[in-house]
């Protein structure tokens, strides 16, 4: 991967199909989530490396196993990690372990960065149903830590499972990033990304990332013009090494993405940092 050459670096995109045609979630959850973001393809990580090719971006992907608490079977981490590498040059595979998998988690977790290259690892709280803090995933964040890798956790209301009765069985709760506040305490070298502006937690999140050195925070899931005024302000100083580009691709497209963020009043120096800087010091990527 030439770093130089990069336009940008999209920490936030997500494997939705497999290459069997297996999706990430099951009809009912994707259909609401079809419907709130308006409709979006499912392209195969081929195509997401050809997308993101030609456009000189690349591109973290990972999917989200959350096995115990839908029923619904992951796309494999291991043909996420392998497609990743067919295309190095423009995709950064990240993996997806459900909590509750307990010890059998943890192996898997440690022979995927050591065998597969995964460069760190995304939650989904609210989806896997688990509270970030809960010590039952903590073997899981120690080993993450301990292999140098990242956590990446969704944050805020979540378009899976709205409109479902019930929300699907989701609970927002867990989505509090007040909640991932304890994970860094207590994993003081664990590079953590809170993923996404955490409405309606906005303020907590930015509170976190900037009282915990290793904590992140990127801009997937939303058009810029839709940010917080006090995001793009801290954006644009205090936090301006710490946040990330990221889309949701392919929910939102970093075509959309990128020409709203050409609107908002960010300063120039910043512009560079958020779009690829400071994701390329994060992955530990080498000009």
């Amino acid at each position: 991967m030439n770093v130089a050459e990069l336009v940008a670096i999209d920490v936030h995109t997500h494997a939705e199909v497999s290459r069997d045609g297996h999706g990430s979630l099951s009809p009912e959850l994707f259909g609401a989530s079809k419907e709130y973001f308006k409709g979006h393809a499912r392209p195969t990580i081929p195509e997401m490396a050809a997308y993101y090719r030609e456009r000189g971006m690349a591109a973290v992907v990972f999917t989200v196993d959350a096995e115990h608490a839908t029923g619904h079977p992951r796309i494999a981490n291991e043909e996420v990690a392998e497609s990743c590498a067919e295309h190095a040059d423009t995709l950064i595979p990240f993996a997806s372990v459900d909590p509750w998998k307990g010890r059998a988690g943890v192996r898997e977790a440690r022979r995927l960065v050591e065998e597969y290259g995964v460069r760190g690892f995304k939650f989904h709280p609210a989806l896997q149903d688990f509270s970030p803090n809960d010590p039952m995933a903590y073997p899981l964040y120690e080993v993450i830590e301990e292999l140098g890798a990242i956590a990446l956790f969704h944050t805020g209301q979540t378009g899976i499972g709205a409109g479902v009765p019930g929300g699907g069985g989701i609970r927002l709760k867990h989505a509090d990033p007040m909640l991932v506040d304890d994970v860094a305490v207590d994993f003081p070298e664990l590079r953590i990304i809170l993923a996404h502006p955490s409405f309606p937690w906005q303020d907590e999140a930015l509170a976190v990332a900037t009282h915990k050195p290793y904590v992140y925070i990127d801009l997937s899931g939303w058009s810029p013009k839709y940010f917080p005024p006090q995001l793009v302000r801290y954006a644009n100083t205090l936090l301006k090494e710490k946040v990330l580009f990221g889309s949701d691709y392919p929910v939102i497209t970093p075509d959309r993405w990128l020409a709203d963020f050409d609107e908002l009043e960010i300063k120039p120096e910043v512009r560079p940092m958020i779009l690829k800087d400071n994701a390329a010091h994060l992955l530990g990527l080498k000009p």
